[in-house]
């Protein structure tokens, strides 16, 4: 009988493929192309029913290249032409005669408010080309009578009988469970079907594997005590995992956060993994090489133990002597910090003379003034001198007339010449020139302002508001760079935060699809334009304090008044004191070999060139 019902559905598969080719050029409506395990008995022109309510036809029919029947359905009622992917088809008879039709249910029942599944997908290309396709899955096909009438004919009833009793026995009070199993069945033999097929394609690797098996299997038996072991063990490591199963069970809830946090790690590491494959191709010639590295290190290991013994003997007595050493590097430490200045100096003092070549200035001063003093005519060598001869040459202890090197004192109305002219003030340019040839020195300035007519209690008032003002000077320096330090910080953190704030204005206004998410943009677009706000104050304070901050240029000064081209300024000589003056002292020597009183009037009232003091051996030196 199913040798006839085979050829029957051959024959109908024929006429439905004559049927099909003659009547492919006016195809139309919605079709759907249905795989069946089994189509006997129907034929074209059959009714498709939904819920009992024909809705169209059977168009034609097909055999698949895998053996299957395709039947075609032509849905002609519009309101169900939409078939989902859990529609499902089953050929049921029409009438005792073995007519047939297809029962359809385009999609199951789904709770409301879900979400529908998806269309049929529509075949592209080939075969059916247009129509959509409903998968042998999702069909079923009944059995006929006349196949259920063949097991009351002998010997088939004997064995069915045999069957039940065997059945009965084994399957006593699984009714259900049989149940079931019958009515999943169809699904279950097809899921069988498919994991056949798949070993039949794999009957190869199944073969290499019945071969492998027994050269693993072979070791595993002659050490079968110590899988025996491994189960024993096993069973223990599996009791103590299930009482930590709640560790366990956390572990695993952490791990898709986990995962998700390694995401970028391991694009990263597919990136330097990406970076690195030039240079290991690169290091690939270069690996004969490395390897003979690598056992070379061997020997030098072992060689090099004798040293790392030795220094770690040396270490013993190395570190008390650091330790020991410590005082002497704090002091040169701090002798560092403090000749740092004069190192500075001293480098721009080397650097100028390099590059002006001030040493060889200097040689030629020495050369040229020896050759000054130093005569020679045609007796022998001889040096050019100047001898003075007068009463304030020699060095006396008691009062001499005319040489009197005192100064006035407060109240003293003598008619002394030195007293004369240290009551009147030397003129500003005068009073500059001598303070700058103190070079720095604090009693020389001192003594320097009192020479030019300045009285003692003025010079240290002057100095103490000198203090005074450099003091506030330096705090005020001091505020103006704390002030620009914190103005800048300000600046970066405002912006940072507007930064910060463009960005998450950027994301949020990214997508804008409901009011909430528009309110959102909002705020953060007001909130970015506040921040923009802030940094450019914050920009404008710190513009502001760095104006105010003083510029810190290097100083460099040069000693002033050693050899200098111009003699600092000299107070007039006044006339020369009386013989019997009392304040009377052994004077100096004069520039010109005579006293004060052989002195022109001319060259004792002028001022002498007002040449900068801070320049005058170094000018020369320099060239200027």
């Amino acid at each position: 009988m199913r040798r006839v019902a085979a050829i029957t559905a051959v024959l109908a598969a024929a006429a439905g493929i004559a049927i099909f080719g003659t009547g492919a050029g006016d195809s139309s409506g919605y079709q759907v192309r249905a795989i069946f395990d089994d189509a006997a008995f129907v034929i074209p022109g059959e009714d498709v029913k939904i819920a009992g309510v024909k809705v169209g036809k059977i168009r034609s029919l097909d055999v698949t290249k895998d053996k299957k029947a395709a039947i075609v359905l032509e849905i002609t009622s519009s309101g169900f032409q939409d078939f989902r992917t859990d529609a499902h088809c089953t050929v049921r008879p029409q009438s005792l005669i073995g007519e047939r039709y297809v029962e359809c249910t385009p999609t199951a029942p789904h709770p409301p408010g879900s979400k529908p599944p998806p269309k049929l997908s529509v075949i592209e290309k080939g075969t059916g080309k247009g129509q959509h396709y409903l998968p042998v899955k999702n069909t079923s096909s009944p059995v006929d009578i006349d196949e259920i009438n063949n097991i009351l004919r002998q010997p088939n009833s004997q064995r069915l009988a045999l069957i039940i009793n065997e059945f009965g026995t084994g399957l006593a009070g699984n009714g259900k469970n049989l149940a079931e199993t019958i009515h999943r069945a169809n699904p279950a033999l097809q899921a069988t079907d498919e994991v056949l097929n798949i070993l039949a394609n794999q009957n190869r690797v199944l073969a290499d594997l019945a071969r492998d098996s027994d050269t693993v299997i072979a070791p595993l038996s002659a050490q079968r005590q110590h899988v025996a072991d491994f189960v024993d063990k096993a069973n223990t490591v599996n009791e103590a995992t299930a009482e930590r199963s709640a560790a366990l069970r956390a572990n695993l809830q952490l791990l898709p956060r986990f995962l998700q946090e390694l995401r970028p790690t391991m694009a990263r590491l597919g990136s330097l993994s990406d970076e690195m494959t030039p240079v290991l191709q690169d290091l690939r010639p270069q690996a004969p090489a490395i390897n003979r590295l690598i056992i070379q290190l061997g020997p030098f290991a072992q060689a090099s133990r004798p040293a790392f013994r030795s220094l770690g003997q040396a270490a013993d007595v190395g570190i008390p002597a650091i330790k020991a050493f410590n005082p002497i590097v704090t002091q040169l430490n701090q002798f560092s910090r403090a000749a740092k200045p004069v190192a500075q100096n001293l480098s721009a003092i080397l650097t100028s003379l390099r590059e002006t070549g001030g040493v060889e200035r200097l040689m030629d001063y020495a050369f040229f003034q020896v050759t000054a003093i130093n005569g020679f005519d045609s007796i022998s060598h001889y040096l050019r001198t100047a001898l003075i001869v007068n009463l304030c040459s020699s060095y006396s202890v008691t009062p001499v007339t005319g040489c009197s090197a005192n100064f006035a004192k407060d109240g003293d109305t003598g008619s002394s010449a030195t007293a004369a002219g240290a009551g009147k003030k030397a003129s500003p340019v005068a009073k500059e020139q001598a303070v700058a040839a103190a070079g720095g020195d604090p009693v020389l300035e001192r003594t320097a302002k009192v020479l030019a007519g300045e009285k003692p209690q003025q010079v240290y008032a002057d100095e103490a508001r000198a203090k005074v003002e450099a003091r506030q000077e330096q705090a005020g320096r001091a505020a103006a760079l704390r002030r620009a330090k914190r103005t800048k910080a300000q600046a970066a953190r405002a912006r940072a935060a507007e930064r910060r704030a463009v960005l998450r204005a950027r994301r949020l206004c990214h997508r804008t699809d409901s009011p909430q998410s528009k309110a959102r943009c909002g705020r953060a677009r007001r909130h970015a334009r506040a921040l923009a706000k802030a940094r450019a104050k914050a920009e404008h304070d710190r513009t502001s304090a760095q104006k105010d901050t003083p510029i810190s240029l290097p100083n460099v000064q040069l000693p002033g008044g050693l050899g200098a081209a111009t003699p600092p300024p000299q107070t007039p000589q006044p006339p020369p004191t009386p013989a019997d003056s009392p304040t009377a002292t052994a004077p100096g020597p004069t520039s010109a070999g005579a006293s004060p009183a052989n002195q022109p009037p001319a060259q004792q009232g002028e001022q002498p060139p007002t040449t900068d003091p801070k320049q005058g051996l170094f000018d020369y030196l320099l060239g200027s």
